[in-house]
């Protein structure tokens, strides 16, 4: 029965299932950048990203309340909170 237990690894969705799965159920487009900030917010760690823009000051666009609960719901469905 240990084989066919799923490893941390195989549990998290990557980041297109996500979209795939917000597409589906709520017509939402969501980009990778509003899924890094919803994981950000419950504290699901990523690794260090290496496209670091060169300024400081750079602003970033903030994830809409409806693009969040789409992107929390699928986080839920992935098991992955």
């Amino acid at each position: 029965m240990d084989e066919l237990d799923l490893t941390d690894a195989e549990k998290k969705a990557i980041y297109q299932e996500i979209k795939d799965y917000v597409l589906e159920h709520t017509g939402l487009k969501v980009s990778s950048l509003y899924i890094a900030q919803v994981k950000q917010k419950c504290g699901i760690i990523e690794r260090e990203n290496y496209n670091k823009p060169k300024s400081e000051d750079v602003k970033q666009p903030q994830c809409p309340p409806e693009k969040e609960k789409a992107i929390m719901k699928a986080l839920k469905h992935f098991a992955m909170i």
